[in-house]
């Protein structure tokens, strides 16, 4: 974080560093294979108000005592959970580069911290890896994760969605009636007692792997005594110890392999940083003359003024309350959110890859409140979590991030009373003191948070169900946070966004969804990981079109692109990346022109990437930081309603931009406006229902690149070119009335996916194709040159009346949607312009693959067209129908 300091302290050159003291770290290997990060990449020394323990490593990489950069905290879990696969399946996730990778992130934010710079390059260096990191994760059965509190709840939560693995932490809470299913000490800790309150009764598998996760193992003694009294409840194939530094001796490291020899089954022990911690004689007495003479004080309030206070430590290492003001409610921001699940109840390995609450939500509320009439946004935020609370704000930080320009940070509130020196050679620079707002085991008592001086505004998001009077008056946490920062929000989950339905919506971002990077688009869609959609095609063909069944109710088998197929999607890429960075370049311009703010919104999963294409445009050569969303449209049912309330409730709706990549007749241009008509009777929110397509070749839209007939390289693939996501998915037995629309995610595919290279590689020619933009939009002669006369439809009139076909959405008219044809449904004929035209071989291609005949037809306006088969109707199984003239290319 850039250095802050206290109220009432100037920094202190005379303090002597924590190597002055003689503490010293020393790095150890973990396994050759398996390369460690250094620990001084991970942690500093500091110093407890505690007499039982003098020294505290502080983590750099946890949003706990430090505020971190998120995306940075994110990727620390991630790559702990890539560590545990690869322990789990030996796999080399976490290999040499990618641990070279991972610590110049971690030295990076330490550089970023001490220079005082911005978060930019650190926030996009720690997502990239995140994504690249999401592309291999694993799949295992039966797996649980347990995270211990406080430090490590958000830790463990990471780790279990990169394991797709079911999630309980410990907690230090006591609700009424609660009957904890285990409990155990933590003997070094400030606060021992741990309890496990999960809702389930089958909480913890049989026979199968539980991985414990602490940020710091000591000397393993509490993992070892947990996993000994849950094995005797319920006996596990392995057991895994996870944390991010490693500090045991050789004692402990041999008394966990017998613990394993006693138990019978292998406790693996795995971390990102593995060493020791060297520490002189004495260093109790000394680090307790240092901090009674050297360590700043703790802000708190007083009844008429913000002073610094500090009666020195109670018998317990606490420091003495001070005296409290009067609340001041006018001083805090109040921003409603929908409540949420508790992770400390356990989450089901099922759910755990879905956001526990609406963080997109919001984060987006949030960035509307932050924003100024100037459109200007605080430089400093801190995202603060309350003790245990610590995932769903860490997410709700990176979300915040990904929406602003502000450099945006990640805390929490702690029990732990750490010593303040306000030097830069140790990591707690300042701090507050408040008091507790919730019912715990060892009862109420002081609480801080470290390092929260010096932010334009601190955003609150405490414990769900947390009152707000329980964190205001005399000595609350807003209280005190109101005299350290001019802004306070207040995230309050007991409150209900106008217009949000009672369960709200939870939109999905990557790594956890997709393939793309979360700052590239969020997904407006639920994820159906667990359905089994996928039918045979002839079987999906026969209920769309006689047993009246919509085509989204089910998934086709995804293609799996062969070895020269996948060739001929390569040599269009490169054959046509020009042109459709150009097209991308005037199509945004043109929206920018009447929506300088515009929202845009793709229509997945085909208009995903041309979405990501867009916003990329606006932010390198307009210098416009959009933001994308992709909606699920279906035929026949229209835009996922559930989808435009969200987006109503957290944007403007004037705003919106639908985005798609190109059109064939117009038939989902149509689908558009009408579902947009009957949303504004059903809501009263009027949604524009223009359309941005790269290339309209049917006539129905004025926000195009080209009215050309060409190929856009992602129609060549499905999943692999769009984020390896399924398409869409209506079915209410998945997609039940209030949720939204839903897609599946292949994984399995990720060897072959092209999604972020396809972006990249068009990206990269847009400084090259600019000058073209440029000229293209200033000579652009307005609305007549952009007409809409629908002559897409009339072509396929006029070709369904040729070949006796009655109903016209077997028709499919243009390179992608030929390209659909042959890839998803059960294909009549192709009928091609010129077989010989490069942009049409990927479509000769497959119908050859799939023998289907391709009919030259020179006098075709598009490049091609694909017929579906039309099942029970007079027309011929093979051949052209009557009448029809053509040669078999």
């Amino acid at each position: 974080m850039t250095t802050t300091t206290s109220t009432t302290a100037t920094p202190d050159a005379a303090l002597p560093s924590p190597e002055e003291l003689g503490v010293v770290l020393t790095d150890a290997p973990i396994v050759p294979t398996a390369p460690g990060v250094p620990l001084a990449s991970l942690v500093r020394l500091a110093l407890r108000r505690n007499p039982r323990r003098a020294h505290l490593l502080v983590s750099t990489v946890l949003a706990k005592h430090v505020p971190t950069v998120p995306a940075v905290a994110l990727l620390a879990g991630e790559a702990l959970g890539a560590r545990v696969a690869d322990v789990l399946d030996g796999g080399a996730r976490l290999d040499a580069g990618a641990a070279a990778r991972l610590r110049a992130v971690l030295d990076r934010q330490q550089a970023t911290d001490a220079a005082g710079d911005g978060s930019d390059a650190l926030h996009r260096a720690a997502t990239t890896l995140r994504t690249d990191l999401a592309a291999v994760r694993p799949t295992l059965p039966d797996v649980l994760v347990l995270g211990f509190a406080e430090t490590a709840t958000a830790l463990g939560a990471t780790v279990a969605e990169s394991l797709g693995a079911g999630y309980l932490h410990s907690t230090r809470h006591d609700p009424p009636g609660a009957t904890p299913a285990a409990g155990f000490d933590e003997a070094h800790s400030h606060a021992t007692a741990h309890r496990l309150l999960p809702a389930e009764d089958d909480w913890l598998p049989a026979d199968g792997t539980v991985v414990l996760v602490d940020d710091e193992l000591s000397t393993g003694a509490t993992a070892r005594a947990t996993i000994r009294a849950l094995h005797a409840v319920a006996p596990q194939r392995q057991w895994v110890v996870a944390a991010l530094v490693d500090l045991r001796s050789d004692e402990d490291v041999a008394a966990t392999d017998a613990l394993a020899t006693e138990l019978g089954a292998p406790v693996a022990v795995v971390a990102l940083g593995r060493g020791r911690v060297s520490l002189p004689d004495g260093l109790t007495v000394t680090a307790a003359e240092l901090v009674a003479s050297g360590a700043a004080p703790l802000t708190t309030t007083t009844p008429d003024s913000t002073t610094a206070l500090d009666s020195g430590p109670t018998a317990d290492g606490r420091p003495a309350p001070g005296p409290a003001r009067a609340s001041r409610p006018d001083a805090v921001t109040v921003v409603a959110a929908p409540p949420t699940a508790v992770d400390r109840t356990g989450t089901p390995a099922a759910r755990v890859r879905t956001p526990r609450t609406d963080v997109e939500g919001i984060a987006a509320d949030l960035a509307r409140v932050l924003t100024d009439t100037s459109g200007r946004v605080p430089d400093r935020v801190l995202v603060l979590g309350t003790e245990e609370h610590m995932a769903t704000p860490l997410a709700v930080a990176d979300a915040l991030r990904r929406r602003t320009t502000a450099d945006v940070r990640s805390s929490t509130s702690t029990r732990s009373p750490v010593a303040v020196f306000d030097a830069p050679a140790w990591p707690i620079r300042s701090g507050i003191r408040h008091r507790s707002h919730d019912v715990t085991v060892d009862g109420p008592g002081e609480r801080y948070a470290y390092n929260v001086h010096g932010f334009d505004a601190v955003v609150v998001v405490p414990e769900p169900g947390t009152g707000r009077s329980s964190l205001e008056g005399p000595d609350g946490l807003l209280d005190v946070l109101a005299t350290v920062t001019p802004r306070v929000l207040l995230v309050d989950s007991a409150l209900e966004p106008a217009g949000a339905a009672a369960s709200s919506p939870r939109p999905l971002t990557g790594p956890s969804f997709g393939s793309y990077e979360p700052d590239e688009v969020t997904w407006l869609l639920q994820d159906l990981a667990d359905a089994a959609l996928e039918a045979d095609t002839a079987d999906r063909e026969r209920a769309i079109q006689l047993e009246g069944a919509n085509y989204a109710e089910s998934l086709p088998v995804e293609y799996v692109p062969s070895e020269s197929y996948e060739e001929l999607y390569r040599e269009a890429l490169t054959r046509s990346a020009e042109r459709i960075a150009e097209a991308v370049g005037i199509v945004t311009d043109l929206v920018l022109l009447d929506r300088p703010d515009a929202v845009l919104v793709s229509l997945a999963r085909a208009g995903t990437p041309v979405g990501i294409l867009m916003r990329r445009w606006a932010e390198q050569q307009r210098g416009v930081r959009l933001q994308h969303y992709t909606a699920s449209i279906v035929r026949g049912v229209g835009i996922d309603e559930t989808a435009l309330r969200w987006l109503a409730a957290h944007h403007d709706a004037s705003q919106v931009v639908f985005v798609d990549g190109w059109t064939g007749k117009g038939a989902i241009t149509r689908e558009l406006t009408d579902a947009l008509d009957r949303f504004a009777a059903s809501d009263g929110v009027r949604f524009g229902d223009g359309l941005a397509v790269l290339a309209d070749p049917a006539g129905c839209t004025p926000l195009h690149g080209t009215r050309d007939d060409y190929l856009v390289p992602s129609a060549c693939l499905n999943s692999t070119v769009s984020g390896l996501v399924s398409r869409t998915v209506f079915n209410r037995a998945w997609t039940p009335e209030g949720t939204l629309h839903g897609a599946k995610q292949y994984r399995e595919l990720g060897p072959r996916d092209h999604s972020r290279s396809f972006v990249a590689t068009i990206a990269d020619r847009f400084s090259a194709v600019r000058p073209r933009v440029d000229a293209a939009v200033a000579a652009d002669a307005g609305p007549a040159s952009r007409a809409v006369d629908w002559r897409g439809m009339r072509t396929v009139e006029a070709i369904g009346a040729e070949y006796g076909i009655t109903d016209l959405h077997l028709v499919k008219p243009g390179v992608g949607e030929t390209t659909r044809v042959l890839l998803r449904r059960v294909p009549w004929q192709v009928l091609v312009r010129d077989p010989e035209d490069v942009d049409v071989a990927h479509v000769v291609a497959l119908a050859r693959e799939r023998s289907v005949p391709v009919v030259t037809r020179p006098e075709l306006s598009y490049s091609c067209v694909g017929l579906i088969h039309p099942l029970g109707s007079r027309v011929s199984d093979t051949g052209t129908a009557a009448g029809t003239t053509g040669s078999v290319a």
